[in-house]
């Protein structure tokens, strides 16, 4: 694990914190893993549960969202808070605010966070697939 930073994760709303939410995903998804613009944004994005995790000064580090179906995604966090536990809070944060709703939680899993997902409680199923030309793996919790 990275050094030990400050954050915290709180409920975003895509009204309130589109700026920030969009921002955040277009630095890790549209510029670092060059997916096309125009697969970022979706209609879905207005109605999806938003999480946004934050350093001390409030400056926006990482995103993650939840959509009605119980699907988790867009979890993006910026390269120099990776490691630091930020990822994982945002996940718990959605995994909680999932079961609040009751809900049955999957994801489509980018291939290299495979690890990062598993030691979270999910369990990779079915064959890999390409999104936005990238390798992912449905899974599912299993706890």
């Amino acid at each position: 694990m990275g050094e030990k930073r400050k954050f915290r994760v709180r409920e975003a709303s895509w009204s309130a914190d589109r700026e920030a939410l969009q921002d955040l995903r277009y630095r890790v998804f549209v510029i670092e893993q060059k997916v096309p613009v125009e697969l970022e944004w979706e209609e879905a994005d207005a109605s999806c549960l938003h999480a946004l995790a934050l350093d001390e000064s409030a400056t926006p580090v990482g995103t993650g969202r939840l959509l009605a179906d119980g699907q988790i995604g867009r979890m993006a966090v910026l390269p120099a808070w990776r490691h630091c536990g930020v990822g994982g809070a945002i996940l718990d944060f959605l995994l909680d605010q999932a079961r609040q709703r009751q809900m049955t939680v999957f994801l489509n899993a980018q291939t290299h966070a495979l690890g990062f997902y598993e030691r979270h409680g999910f369990v990779a199923e079915g064959d890999v697939f390409m999104d936005a030309g990238i390798p992912h793996r449905r899974m599912t919790l299993s706890r």
